[in-house]
């Protein structure tokens, strides 16, 4: 097949499996993104594709031509890491261009030039990397990444440093940059949100597996199992007559409903349940009750409810309907 292929990767440090016979393809021109809490493996199946962790079992194909055993530097591939790794002593343009020295001067400046607007600092050539902000680093950093045209572009957590608003704004710029070069890209995050909007396909890894691979609507609408639908932030998880008794949710026997963070809303048309806690957070109110099975929901209200109770309806668009 075109483009990348991992096939049962396997990274072990010691007797510790990191990564455990994982399957994953990337089409040419695609992103996509693996998301897993601290441990999961994501990292280190990432490095294991770059060839800086040792495949102990397992392929790493490009184009259908195994790069298992081939060095770091040999592989096409680039990389981006959280801290930039930017190179102090050159200006903007000197650490963009550094990769390109194979390339005739009026050429590397040309590219570096493409690459400032694409990432949207143009002017800043001439600027010493001390002068710039972190967003404005990063920026960089992803311009010196993809300046030698990487046939796979690496990203591990770039944007975990910086504050969400930026992050937010970021996370955009990455992505129009990413589909103008028409880079293929195997992303890392644990940033569920910076998932969703970047890639074309997101991955939920845990214990070193890959659990599930979809596009992002298909997997927050069908997680695969508890597991995924937990990490994405479903909870807690309901039997289908509880589900039936509380809205427009349907599921066999052998399911189970999730409901989501925004699964279950105020509704005059619902089921009166008792409030058991309410909360401010952004803007809203959480306000949790106790649903007829005695597990603890969260619903969310633009006020606080002035009783000890709360009408209260599931939202179909909100709950996700997986395996037992």
């Amino acid at each position: 097949m075109k483009g990348l292929e991992v096939r049962g990767a396997t990274v072990r440090y010691g007797e510790l499996v990191a990564v455990d016979g994982v399957d994953l393809a990337v089409e040419p021109g695609e992103i996509v993104a693996l998301l897993g809490a601290s441990g999961s493996g994501k990292s280190s199946l990432l490095r294991g594709v770059a060839g800086l962790e040792p495949l102990a079992g397992g392929v790493v194909a490009w184009d259908g031509v195994d790069v298992s055993a081939v060095p770091v530097h040999a592989r096409g591939f680039g990389m981006m890491f959280q801290d930039g790794q930017l190179f102090q002593h050159l200006s903007v343009a000197g650490n963009i261009g550094y990769g390109l020295y194979r390339e005739a001067r009026t050429q590397r400046r040309a590219r570096v030039a493409e690459l400032l607007d694409i990432v949207g600092l143009p002017g800043y050539g001439g600027r010493r990397i001390s002068e710039l902000s972190g967003g404005q680093a990063q920026r960089v950093a992803l311009a010196r990444s993809l300046a030698p045209r990487p046939r796979l572009l690496l990203l591990d957590e770039p944007l975990s440093a910086l504050d969400r608003n930026l992050r937010e704004h970021l996370v955009e710029v990455l992505g129009e940059a990413l589909r103008t070069t028409g880079t293929t890209a195997l992303y890392v995050t644990h940033d569920q949100d910076e998932a969703f909007a970047l890639a074309d396909r997101v991955g939920v890894m845990a214990d070193g597996r890959l659990l599930q691979v979809d596009a992002p609507e298909l997997l927050w609408r069908r997680p695969v199992s508890r597991e995924v639908a937990a990490f994405l932030g479903y909870e807690p998880f309901i039997a289908p007559d509880v589900a039936a008794r509380l809205g427009r949710v349907r599921a066999a026997a052998d399911e189970l409903v999730g409901i989501g963070p925004a699964g279950l809303t105020p509704s005059a048309a619902g089921v009166e349940l008792p409030i058991m806690d309410q909360r401010h957070q952004r803007g809203e109110v959480l306000i949790d009750v106790r649903l007829p099975d005695g597990q603890i929901a969260t619903a969310r209200s633009a006020e606080r409810a002035e009783s000890e109770s709360l009408t209260v309806a599931l939202d179909p668009a909100g709950c996700a309907v997986i395996p037992r």
